[in-house]
């Protein structure tokens, strides 16, 4: 299991920020970015996912014990394919996790953090 440094982080405007892994494949976490003072958050997959490659947005307050994060319906983000899911859970901590895929396997994960109440 490798640890994927963000690839960047853009700050859009003074309430926006851009969080991005390229390149996740099979076994890889991104790196954990800390996102407490963001309220709205919207994660974008795109890229290869491979056989059976699987992705799952993981949050943390501790920095160590990581837990499935859901979305707007109760239903944990794990995805298999391209998309854009709301995000429900505000922790301390936020990254992405792969599992299983194959040698092709090559994701792309964004999350776009907006300041603000819910």
């Amino acid at each position: 299991m490798a640890t994927v440094p963000l690839t960047s982080a853009a700050t859009i405007g003074t309430q926006v920020r851009l969080f991005v892994w390229n390149n996740l494949a099979n076994g890889d976490v991104g790196a954990a970015i800390e996102i407490v003072d963001f309220a709205d958050l919207t994660l974008t997959l795109s890229g290869t996912f491979g056989t059976g490659g699987t992705v799952t947005l993981k949050g943390s307050n501790d920095g160590t014990n990581y837990f499935a994060i859901t979305d707007p319906q109760g239903n944990a983000i794990t995805k298999t394919a391209g998309g854009i899911k709301s995000v429900n859970e505000t922790p301390r901590y936020l990254r992405p996790e792969v599992t299983a895929g194959d040698g092709t396997t090559a994701i792309d994960a964004q999350i776009l953090a907006r300041r603000g109440s819910r």
